[in-house]
């Protein structure tokens, strides 16, 4: 890496310029039912993608969020309020942009230089599939700035580059009967995988949501094994 520094006469750094612009802070918490998945929260500078569940989403940025992180949401049209609050997360802390139209990128970039979260689901003309300039260059911009970007897929759409890939299956409802009754909670597998710190796959089952509200866990968590075949 490139040395760039302003240094007085015997040698001293007086201004750093490659840490200029850079933030220093601890990782940004996570509910105790995703702590096992994320066991050091959300590492500052950092790209973690989530896909198959909105809650699980919200799930994520709720801890955060309660502890006074500032949070925004793009491209997500469709997100009630009741919805976000009943996973923790702050509306008096939390920016929408629901259709940043042809200027997706730019809206995400310009959030990442002001919030500590932003979650976003890319346009669905290129959903997964942006150009890989500008992954590098939000990527690159979250590290720059100390903040998290959260890129939110669906199907099989992969972020690349991405440091935790946080993905939710099938999951179960319970409540209904016979005919009766109705839906109170679901039981949703997660899968914890990445690079680095985060490079051990991690599983657990949560309920998501909780019959309560919010996110619990169902059972202890469990690394995925690969057996010999």
């Amino acid at each position: 890496m490139l040395d760039v520094a302003i240094r007085k006469a015997d040698g001293s750094t007086t201004v750093d310029l490659v840490d200029q612009g850079r933030r220093s802070g601890p990782p940004l918490p996570v509910g105790s039912a995703l702590s096992s998945l994320l066991p050091g929260g959300l590492r500052r500078g950092s790209t973690v993608s989530v896909a198959g569940s909105i809650s699980l989403l919200l799930a994520l940025l709720g801890a955060a969020s309660t502890h006074g992180a500032w949070c925004a949401l793009v491209g997500f049209p469709r997100i009630s309020a009741e919805a976000a609050c009943e996973y923790g997360i702050d509306l008096r802390r939390l920016a929408i942009v629901a259709e940043p139209g042809t200027g997706w990128t730019t809206a995400v970039g310009a959030l990442l230089d002001a919030v500590d979260i932003v979650a976003a689901r890319p346009p669905a003309a290129g959903r997964g599939r942006l150009p890989p300039g500008d992954v590098r260059r939000l990527a690159a911009r979250a590290r720059t700035r100390d903040a998290v970007l959260v890129p939110y897929l669906t199907g099989a759409d992969e972020w690349p580059g991405a440091d935790v890939r946080l993905r939710a299956g099938v999951g179960h409802w319970s409540g209904i009967g016979d005919g009766t009754g109705r839906l109170r909670a679901r039981q949703v597998p997660v899968a914890a995988e990445g690079r680095g710190q985060a490079a051990r796959p991690r599983s657990a089952t949560l309920w998501l949501p909780a019959a309560s509200g919010g996110i619990e866990p169902v059972d202890v968590l469990a690394p995925v094994v690969e057996l010999a075949g």
